[in-house]
């Protein structure tokens, strides 16, 4: 257990730096996420033929898989357009909405009882972050695509914490990507017949800069990611990555100085998330020993 919840904040502090390579990325966010997947979708191919990891040939297994890689697909567009239309801090903290929407889809897709301990804790969590960065009325566009891109985050999680039990992280990961490729590539081209002046080919510095973010910040992030759903709740995976907009927040005010000052209220909000963060590990903890207790 331990070792997951190490592999879970390895995946969230690579994660704080998905919305710094948004912003260096001069791409538009449809073209920057194709490039995302395309590039991830080859380097898993390599990594499936090093572990000697036998592709799929069930045609139904590929689209079950590639179904959860079209809901991170759309959440990336949403996540990135949400940080061009504003900037890095409002993208980030939209997204700690994601344990919010997780309360709420999960009952429903799973058929279970509303959690209201995972009810109040989303509620402290958003508490913590609306304290650590105050919105701007002029980045209303950029805060609704962001909480956009939170439900689709959720329904990934949610989604793909059943595929783990199943298949390998990394054959998840290599279908998932594949999936978006081409469901975003079949867009491409009327995207850029109604939109001919955006640029498709990427610079040297974006192609470096892509390469980093599909290798660490995509591939390795999400194969923690889902080598962590394996041992840890999906609200608790989703919980823990609201530490990625303290990540990313003081990342955007150190690299892009996006005049925001670390006052007094921004260590409270810290706090509140910490906390909530805790609170639910220890609640998951205690739950998993008193069933282990039961059922032997």
């Amino acid at each position: 257990m331990k070792k997951s919840y190490l592999t879970l904040h390895t995946a969230v502090l690579l994660a704080g730096f998905t919305g710094v390579f948004g912003k260096l990325i001069s791409l538009n966010e449809i073209t920057l996420v194709w490039y995302r997947v395309f590039f991830a979708s080859i380097i898993l191919f390599f990594i499936l033929k090093i572990y000697n990891l036998k592709t799929l040939k069930s045609f139904s297994e590929i689209g079950k898989i590639s179904k959860a890689g079209i809901l991170i697909t759309i959440h990336w567009i949403f996540f990135y357009a949400s940080i061009k239309y504003s900037n890095i801090s409002i993208g980030v903290v939209c997204y700690s909405l994601t344990s919010f929407f997780t309360a709420i889809f999960e009952p429903i897709i799973n058929k279970k009882r509303f959690n209201i301990v995972q009810g109040l804790l989303s509620l402290l969590t958003l508490l913590g972050i609306s304290l650590i960065f105050h919105f701007d009325s002029s980045y209303q566009l950029g805060i609704l695509l962001g909480v956009v891109s939170s439900a689709f985050a959720a329904l990934y999680t949610i989604y793909n914490e059943r595929l783990v039990q199943f298949y390998d992280s990394k054959l998840i990961n290599f279908y998932q990507m594949l999936g978006g490729t081409f469901a975003l590539g079949l867009i491409l081209p009327f995207y850029f017949h109604s939109f001919p002046k955006q640029s498709f080919i990427p610079s040297l510095q974006d192609i470096f800069y892509l390469f980093i973010l599909a290798s660490c910040c995509t591939v390795a992030l999400y194969i923690m990611f889902a080598e962590s759903l394996k041992k840890i709740p999906e609200f608790t995976v989703n919980l823990t990555f609201n530490l990625e907009p303290i990540y990313a927040i003081i990342l955007a005010f150190l690299f892009f100085d996006e005049g925001q000052s670390i006052n007094f209220s921004f260590y409270i909000g810290i706090s509140l998330v910490i906390t909530s963060v805790l609170l639910q590990s220890i609640i998951s903890a205690r739950t998993k020993k008193i069933i282990k207790q039961t059922v032997s």
